[in-house]
């Protein structure tokens, strides 16, 4: 699976801002390796899930919208498993 257009350093500088985008909207206190990870993880992930929905995204502003929703995501589910 590819980075939907954009390259392995452009990826990794916007799933930082991505994670951190998230970090600051979901309001949890994790690292820089986090923030980036959250981004990247979470862009692949909600790729995944809106293209099952015909949604997909392309370039930098795709994959910055896609890595936040993703990394919001991934967030929430980690805040239901720890929680219990």
């Amino acid at each position: 699976m590819g980075f939907d257009g954009v390259g392995w350093l452009a990826a990794i500088i916007i799933g930082g801002i991505a994670g951190w985008l998230a970090k600051q909207f979901m309001n949890t206190n994790t690292g820089l390796l986090m923030n980036i990870l959250l981004g990247i993880v979470g862009a692949i992930l909600a790729s995944l899930v809106l293209g099952l929905f015909g949604i997909s995204f392309g370039g930098w502003i795709g994959y910055l919208i896609a890595g936040f929703i993703g990394a919001c995501i991934i967030i929430a589910i980690g805040r239901a498993v720890t929680s219990r």
